[in-house]
């Protein structure tokens, strides 16, 4: 990669970190309903990876901390799990939370995805909750994660699977588009579906060497009382969607939002909108 690429590169890394910091309030503003929503996920990846009392945990992209603080209760006594994410803002949340629920057995880091920082054969096991898609090189972060597992430690990650199983997210995204005349997210940023390709995501996990490598999809619908909750939490979840709405006018956010909205009556039900989703939820385990 010549200079000016790598250049691009990093500055391009550094705004989207930034992003994530700058949406991390919401995140934990939200932590509750995010954690609802996922709970069949992550009972998913703890079943896939089996963590016992005693083992390392690391979660990677943890946001609010969710599924690391859920195997911080299976790994007790004797074991531990090391909350992570690229944002300072977003492990501050997760320690704050894991405080307010008497979790003690927990310990947070700013860590790039693909770039670990930690020591290689650290963990028994690796969890990640919709944090690859976002990575830059996600080959990078799946050859760091199998670098920092030991020997028979499992890795179990989820991604947001084709965009259109994900109405939730793609009427937003479409409705965005559509009122700037340009694909949402832009060309060369990785975005919520850009795993959404299954054999795409087994590849990645088998090229660091990892075994048993297994890709799978989970249905994850999203059901919210009304569209004006759909789309306040959508909009403040959704680190690069928040960042261009945020750079719009009033009239352009509130047209976006009626053109989405109106697509989302296709979901509407007698008691809100029901939307399908899915994951598709990989795992792997070290030789």
């Amino acid at each position: 990669m010549g200079n000016e690429a790598a250049g691009q590169q990093h500055e391009l890394r550094a705004n989207m970190h930034g992003m994530w910091a700058g949406v991390a309030d919401s995140w934990g503003e939200h932590a509750d309903f995010v954690d609802a929503r996922a709970a069949t996920e992550t009972a998913r990846l703890l079943a896939l990876t089996s963590p016992r009392p005693g083992d390392r945990v690391l979660e990677l992209a943890c946001g609010a901390g969710g599924a690391g603080l859920a195997a911080a209760e299976v790994v007790a006594p004797g074991g531990d799990v090391v909350l992570s994410d690229v944002a300072a803002e977003m492990t501050e949340i997760a320690a704050t939370r894991a405080s307010a629920a008497n979790i003690d057995n927990v310990s947070t880091s700013v860590i790039d995805i693909e770039e670990i920082d930690q020591p290689d054969d650290a963990f028994d096991v690796v969890l990640c909750r919709h944090g690859l898609m976002f990575a830059l090189e996600p080959e990078r972060a799946t050859t760091e994660i199998a670098r920092v597992l030991r020997p028979g430690g499992r890795v179990a990650l989820t991604v947001w699977g084709p965009r259109e199983q994900n109405p939730w997210l793609g009427l937003v995204l479409d409705a965005v588009g559509a009122h700037l005349g340009a694909p949402m997210p832009p060309p060369g940023v990785p975005g919520p579906f850009a795993l959404e390709d299954a054999g795409q995501l087994e590849l990645l996990l088998a090229g660091p060497g990892l075994e048993d490598v297994r890709v799978r999809p989970l249905d994850v619908p999203l059901r919210v009382a009304s569209p004006e909750e759909w789309w306040t939490r959508t909009v403040a979840l959704a680190g690069p969607l928040g960042r261009v709405l945020g750079s719009l006018p009033a009239d352009g956010t509130e047209a976006i939002r009626s053109r989405a909205e109106e697509a989302a009556e296709a979901y509407r039900t007698p008691e809100g909108l029901e939307f399908p989703g899915v994951a598709l939820v990989g795992s792997g385990r070290r030789p």
